[in-house]
């Protein structure tokens, strides 16, 4: 069957927009180089017709320099055809990548939205403000807890805060008096201890050589508090 029919041949796939882009943008690249070359040879014939004077060798270089003029706008009407195939192109292809973008957009939201759903149905707004109460309550009776621990056993109830103000500033009174005389708090200040000589009366000891009495003569021996020694005769009895 196959040498009767023949074998059917897979048509190729359909030239794709980069493709026909890429093709056109080589043919542009061509016509801009022979356009190129063309713009060579009218500078060369300009240089010709300035040195050769009015006359047929210089009615030749201008029947040269036409043609070739010619050409060039062919050329360059060529390559704005293709300017403008390949601005038709990128516009196509920036619609279709826009579309391409637009469905990716869709199916993510799609997926985003369906996931958000599930997660939505487990948490409700009701049960929130259940847990936000619940909240509230707990610390309101966390600070009850704390007022009744903090409470003081030894302060009575029925206390003057009156009274209680006027023994503060009394106080702060006798000891801005205290540091104003002396400049330190008389219960800062060392204990003075008292004088028993004052106390008792005792006669002060001497601090100079005592009168030596008429008669005694000066070599006598004396103590050491000035007065005459005791002969050690005496102290036998």
């Amino acid at each position: 069957m196959k040498r009767v029919f023949g074998v059917k041949k897979d048509k190729e796939p359909p030239p794709s927009l980069n493709d026909a882009s890429d093709r056109i943008n080589k043919r542009g690249e061509t016509v801009d180089e022979k356009i190129k070359r063309l713009d060579a040879e009218l500078a060369r014939y300009k240089e010709q017709i300035k040195r050769t004077r009015p006359g047929p060798a210089q009615e030749a270089v201008k029947a040269r320099a036409m043609r070739v003029l010619k050409q060039k706008r062919m050329y360059e009407g060529q390559r704005d055809m293709l300017y403008n195939q390949t601005f038709n192109l990128d516009q196509v292809a920036f619609a279709s990548e826009g579309i391409k973008d637009a469905q990716q957009t869709m199916t993510a939201l799609k997926s985003a939205n369906k996931e958000l759903k599930g997660m939505m149905k487990t948490v409700k707004i009701q049960d929130i403000d259940n847990l936000q109460d619940e909240m509230m309550d707990m610390m309101d009776v966390s600070n009850e807890i704390q007022e009744s621990l903090g409470r003081s056993y030894s302060v009575p109830d029925d206390i003057d805060e009156e009274e209680l103000m006027g023994e503060l500033d009394a106080l702060e009174a006798d000891m801005g008096m205290e540091t104003e005389s002396d400049g330190v708090p008389s219960y800062l200040q060392p204990d003075k201890e008292p004088d028993l000589d004052s106390e008792l009366n005792l006669p002060s000891a001497p601090t100079g050589q005592t009168a030596m009495p008429a008669g005694r003569s000066s070599t006598q021996a004396e103590d050491e508090l000035g007065l005459p020694a005791v002969p050690r005769a005496s102290l036998r009895g």
